[in-house]
């Protein structure tokens, strides 16, 4: 196989202050680059994500998601946790309210979803 790893998820956003608000001070992901690109008039936020990136785009226009790339969101993004109660607990302490803690029978591990300000599911996956 060709590829040694993931460089990036892109996500389109509706609001890039709500956005920015929610995924760098509310889940603490580093900024890397931030830009405001005239010549398309939209926003890209570089965020530190492990190894790679988490890209947000603010375009705007951009239609909710039905089947394209270019639309806003995408299934869901998970992330590991060490320890899925007191993942669950920070997010709470942040206001960010988490569903119901279930059993993966495949991974034989815990999770849950929580979901960023245009509805996008965001799991924790222990």
């Amino acid at each position: 196989m060709l590829f040694e790893q993931m460089h990036h998820v892109a996500i389109i956003v509706s609001d890039y202050k709500k956005a920015k608000e929610f995924y760098v001070e509310k889940l603490g992901f580093p900024v890397l680059r931030e830009n405001y690109r005239p010549d398309r008039g939209d926003w890209k936020l570089d965020l530190k994500f492990g190894d790679g990136e988490l890209e947000i785009f603010a375009i705007p226009g951009a239609p909710p998601r039905p089947d394209r790339p270019e639309a806003r969101g995408l299934r869901h993004l998970a992330f590991r946790v060490d320890d899925i109660q007191i993942a669950v607990l920070q997010l709470k302490a942040r206001g960010i309210e988490c569903e119901p803690v279930r059993w993966d029978t495949y991974s034989q591990r815990q999770y849950t979803f929580f979901h960023d300000p245009d509805g996008l599911p965001l799991e924790l996956h222990e």
